[in-house]
């Protein structure tokens, strides 16, 4: 089940030109393409006639033209023209889904474009600031359901055994876990006092000795997720602590889009608040962050055969809880959306 009123990533803004091309999100296949004035256009894949998806088509000016029988439809849907005599059935028509293009990213609207709102899509704080330097991710396939990715990203505790080279130190495996439900989400964090930067921050941070660490896991409804780092000199860290001069902050934002039941498309980028200028380090966190999201991609790809083929329950444990509790209202939002559907097609 997938909630679609919502704001779903369809592709990095650089992955879409002009010629049609096919993607799946929520299990619904869907033509994309850039018209002559360079906007996304997204259709459904599928002609009503017989099914061609239209991605097998031609781009015909601003229309697009069925590779079949030359059914053609314009940016809205609408066929404009269709072979034989006489007028042109009301059913031939694709479904249009509102499209919006920011931070490098093409959003989509899966669900009731009445009430499309782009306003609506995640705020990154930074994203433009001169401050601010970035490093910027690619499009990773994961065969298992969003879900456990969102799982994964609402835990602190797993690091400490899949990232042991990277984001791992010693504070990771049993420091105490804080759970704070959010009005759009969940949060799962942890302050680690006076402990050793973990190897992939220890290359970065600008100051010597221990730390106190933050560790911030924040995912949003449906599935989009900020994920912070922060390190400061030990001592000036804490809830109640006035963070250093050479306090190292990265914003790490994630999106996770549902293809099916058992696939995701994982899109991702991180912000940092040192050196924004230094191509040099941001080619090195890129390189390190993948290599680490490819730890994490192997063993949720396992998980989600363990799950699927399970012989016997699974358990869970206190270091959920977070997790639990974001699945249950994403549960509730689903039922509750999927009840209203059904109301107005009564």
């Amino acid at each position: 089940m997938f909630l679609k009123n919502a704001w779903y990533v369809a592709a990095w803004s650089k992955e879409i030109e002009h010629r049609l091309k096919q993607i799946i999100v929520l299990n619904e296949k869907i033509c994309v393409f850039r018209n002559s004035e360079g906007e996304v256009i997204a259709l459904e894949d599928a002609c009503p006639h017989r099914k061609l998806p239209l991605s097998k088509g031609r781009i015909k000016g601003d229309n697009v033209e069925c590779g079949y029988h030359g059914l053609t439809f314009d940016c809205a849907g609408q066929c404009v023209w269709a072979p034989g005599t006489g007028r042109i059935p009301s059913a031939a028509k694709v479904r249009p889904y509102p499209v919006h293009e920011k931070y490098g990213l093409v959003w989509i609207w899966m669900g009731n474009s009445a009430i499309a709102d782009p306003e609506d899509i995640i705020d990154i704080p930074n994203f433009d600031s001169a401050e601010w330097g970035i490093n910027v991710g690619d499009a990773m396939e994961l065969k298992c359901n969003y879900l456990l990715m969102c799982d994964n990203l609402l835990d602190p505790t797993h690091v400490a055994w899949v990232h042991e080279g990277s984001f791992a130190q010693a504070a990771t495996r049993d420091t105490p876990l804080r759970v704070t439900k959010i009005e759009n989400g969940v949060i799962v964090h942890r302050w680690m006092m006076n402990v050793e930067p973990a190897p992939f921050y220890k290359k970065i941070v600008e100051f010597d000795g221990y730390c106190d660490r933050l560790q911030h896991y924040e995912v949003r409804y449906p599935c989009h997720a900020l994920i912070r780092a922060v390190f400061t000199p030990a001592g000036t860290g804490g809830p109640e602590g006035t963070l250093h001069e050479k306090t190292f902050i990265m914003d790490s934002y994630n999106f996770m889009t549902p293809v099916s039941e058992s696939d995701t498309r994982y899109y991702w980028f991180q912000l940092r608040n040192v050196r924004p200028d230094d191509e040099t380090l941001s080619k090195m966190m890129a390189e390190d962050v993948r290599a680490a999201f490819e730890e994490d991609r192997a063993v949720l790809n396992e998980v989600q055969i363990g799950m699927t083929n399970k012989t016997s329950p699974h358990i869970d444990l206190s270091i959920d809880a977070g997790q639990l509790r974001f699945r249950r209202q994403l549960e509730a939002m689903i039922a509750e959306e999927q009840l209203v559907d059904a109301k107005m097609g009564a």
